[in-house]
C-alpha cells in the first residue's frame, strides 16, 4: 500500500498491529480520526493513555479494574464463598451480561497450553489455592472455554483442589467443544452456569 505521508503510514502500521485489523481498515480507521476535531482526537488518545498507566488488576481475583479491589470483589451482596474460575476477563464480562451469576471469580490469565509454551507457573493458579486457604469458599465453577487447553486445564484444577472440603463443578456442555465463553449467546451461556454439574460426574 502506497502512502502519500510517511505520518499516515506510521500511524496504519500501528493500527494494523491490533487483532483482526488489516491495512485497509486500519487507514480507514485512521482517516475518520484525521476528519475529526482535534479535541475529540486527544480524548481518544488520552483514554489509551490512561488505559495502559491507571489500570489495576484486582489483587483478589486478577481482573482488570479501576482499584486495588475490583467492584464485584469488594461488592457486599455477592456470594464469597462461591469462585467462578475463568480465562480472562472477556469471560468475567460474558457472565455477568448474563445475570445469572451472584459469586465472585478468579481470573486466570490464560490456559494450559504447553504448545504456546504456557504451563501451570504462568497463570494465577496458587493464587486461587491460597484463596481456599484463607477464605470459606463452598463451590468453584471451572468456567473455561471446551477446548483441549480448557479441559486440560480444568482437569489440572481439579487435582489442585480436590482435597479441600468443597464442591467443585462445570458449566454445562450446552457450550459446543471448540467455543470460546466470550462468544456464547447470554442466553446458552446463562443456563450453563444455572444447570453446572459436579465435576466428576462431568468425567463419568
Amino acid at each position: 500500500m502506497n502512502f502519500s505521508s510517511k505520518l499516515l503510514e506510521n500511524a496504519v502500521n500501528e493500527f494494523s498491529r491490533l487483532p483482526g485489523v488489516g491495512q485497509k481498515t486500519a487507514l480507514r480507521l485512521v482517516l475518520h480520526l484525521l476528519n475529526q476535531q482535534a479535541n475529540d482526537v486527544m480524548r481518544f488518545s488520552d483514554a489509551l493513555t490512561k488505559l495502559k498507566s491507571e489500570i489495576c488488576y484486582c489483587s483478589v481475583c486478577h481482573n482488570i479494574s479501576d482499584e486495588a479491589i475490583c467492584e464485584i470483589c469488594s461488592a457486599p451482596k455477592r456470594d464469597k464463598g462461591l469462585i467462578c474460575v475463568v480465562e480472562d476477563t472477556r469471560d468475567v464480562m460474558a457472565i455477568e451480561n448474563t445475570n445469572q451469576f451472584n459469586g465472585v471469580y478468579h481470573v486466570l490469565g490464560g490456559l494450559i497450553s504447553p504448545m504456546d509454551g504456557v504451563g501451570p507457573s504462568d497463570l494465577s493458579i496458587e493464587s486461587l489455592v491460597s484463596r481456599l486457604r484463607e477464605s470459606e469458599v463452598h463451590e468453584v465453577i471451572l468456567a473455561l472455554s471446551a477446548t483441549m487447553e480448557g479441559d486440560t486445564t480444568i482437569f489440572y484444577l481439579y487435582k489442585k483442589l480436590k482435597d479441600f472440603n468443597i464442591q467443585v463443578s462445570t458449566i454445562a456442555r450446552g457450550i459446543a467443544f471448540g467455543g470460546e465463553l466470550e462468544y456464547v449467546d447470554e442466553v446458552t451461556l446463562g443456563r450453563s452456569i444455572a444447570t453446572r454439574v459436579p465435576y466428576e460426574r462431568s468425567i463419568a
